[in-house]
């Protein structure tokens, strides 16, 4: 009488590989995907920090200028991407501002004067940063004679 034996195979088949795999897909993306968005945060924190860096040198820059030239010098006044000048003039040439561009609005604002005749008293700048044409920062700031 002849006895019959079942051979075991050990391994793993294809279709195990393939679900383990699978498995292992899924686990590493749900890692891994709050670092990348970490990262993501981050550079566009950045770049709000840099976009508000510029706003405020240009205000600045338009402060030290006489008051009388300030809306003929910068009432539509902008630079694109990769011509962004510093307070002394020269071009900016940081990586780190290459997608940055900035306009700058100023008209005068009158006042009613005591003499019953309006009269500008002050002047309202504003400054828009964008970086690669998305608005970044605003900033607007009453200038007094």
């Amino acid at each position: 009488m002849k006895i019959k034996t079942t051979r075991f195979r050990s391994g793993f088949t294809l279709l195990e590989a393939v679900m383990a795999t699978v498995l292992l897909g899924a686990a590493a993306a749900g890692l891994l995907i709050p670092f990348a968005s970490g990262a993501k945060v981050q550079a566009e924190g950045k770049r709000m920090v840099l976009a508000t860096r510029l706003a405020s040198n240009l205000l600045e820059k338009i402060l030290i200028d006489d008051f009388d030239r300030i809306v003929s010098d910068y009432d539509g006044y902008s630079e694109a991407q990769g011509e962004l000048v510093d307070i002394q003039g020269d071009t900016i040439t940081d990586p780190a501002y290459s997608g940055f561009s900035r306009e700058c609005d100023c008209q005068y604002v009158y006042m009613p004067a005591e003499s019953g005749t309006e009269s500008p008293g002050f002047i309202l700048a504003k400054v828009t940063v964008k970086y690669k044409g998305r608005e970044m920062v605003i900033l607007r700031r009453l200038i007094a004679e």
